[in-house]
């Protein structure tokens, strides 16, 4: 049976990296990407320390999560599971073709088989071998899914080939909403899922990044059109990280059920009050420190892949097992 679409997940995976550095091959195009001074040992700790941190606020939370170790030293953007994978309702894993050459070896069949064994996989849509045409389509970072109208949001960069993106839309019906953004600088947005986030209700997207006007409406109307309540940033807030935020659902299933709006601290303190109004009558915020991972061009948001597949029966005990190391970077799929 297929599961009902629900736009915030009550499950997800994290990837704890244990060598840590931003990603070299990644820095010509990333403007929010920062160069650290030597990375070494202390910040390959804080990374680990930021996911575990992360890992431990969704739970007690009552967002289950699979959490599964990278110890490998050529994966630095490993922590990033989202631009690779995404699950959806209807049965289906996608695989994405990354631009990064280094970012290829993120794919990894344990956790494939890890959602195999504990939720319903018909079919595994695999695009990664559009790497080798150098068509790029990098998963819920290149595209914002809303799950609920079936409508993909992107920008375009050198992360997302525009028929690519076509191809794939039609494959997972989606209507897909293609546009451009740019810092006033005028370099693309890298990834839509900095721009914007689109949850249950409410959406939030750095509008003046849409610098046309025609493009910038069509994005709002429909978002509108959708039902939900649209929540403007400012240039500085996106750079800021606000956008990049998920909605996920806490105690799914039971009378404590609640959603949250999960964001990082830093993303936080960018919140006008109004904003914070506005978003918290659908929602709970819920902030964590990641400051270090941030120094590699993403944050909360790219942190997470969510799991939208119909679970197995024997997958309803999952929710206590899955916090704690349920894998190890062995085999990677290049």
């Amino acid at each position: 049976m297929t599961a009902t679409p629900a736009q915030a997940p009550s499950h997800v995976v994290l990837v704890r990296p244990h060598h840590f550095h931003p990603n070299a091959q990644t820095a010509a195009d990333n403007a929010f990407q920062r160069r650290l001074v030597a990375p070494d040992a202390d910040t390959a700790r804080r990374a680990r320390e930021e996911v575990g941190g992360l890992a431990t606020a969704l739970e007690r939370a009552g967002v289950a999560v699979s959490l599964f170790e990278d110890e490998g030293i050529s994966t630095p953007d490993s922590v990033f599971p989202n631009n690779w994978l995404s699950t959806h309702a209807d049965g289906t894993l996608a695989l994405y073709p990354m631009y990064a050459a280094n970012r290829r070896a993120e794919r990894r069949d344990d956790i494939v088989q890890h959602l195999r064994t504990h939720f319903t996989v018909r079919r595994v849509a695999d695009w990664s071998a559009a790497e080798r045409e150098g068509r790029f389509l990098e998963g819920t970072g290149a595209m914002v899914l809303d799950h609920l109208a079936h409508v993909a949001y992107a920008c375009r960069s050198r992360r997302l080939d525009d028929g690519l993106f076509a191809e794939v839309c039609t494959d997972l019906g989606y209507d897909p909403v293609l546009f451009d953004a740019t810092d006033a600088r005028g370099v693309p947005v890298y990834h839509t899922n900095v721009l914007m986030s689109v949850g249950t209700e409410v959406a939030l997207v750095g509008t003046g990044m849409i610098r046309d006007h025609a493009q910038r409406g069509m994005v709002l109307d429909r978002l509108r059109a959708s039902g939900r309540k649209i929540v403007e940033l400012t240039e500085s807030q996106v750079q800021g990280f606000l956008g990049n935020c998920l909605e996920v659902t806490g105690h799914a299933g039971t009378a404590d059920e609640e959603r949250l709006l999960v964001m990082s601290t830093r993303a936080a303190g960018h919140l006008s009050p109004a904003q914070r109004d506005r978003i918290e009558l659908s929602c709970r915020i819920l902030a964590v420190p990641v400051p270090t991972i941030e120094a590699a061009g993403g944050s909360v948001r790219c942190m997470i892949a969510g799991i939208h597949l119909p679970p197995q029966q024997a997958a309803t005990t999952l929710r206590g097992l899955g916090t704690r190391n349920v894998g190890v970077s062995a085999p990677q799929r290049s």
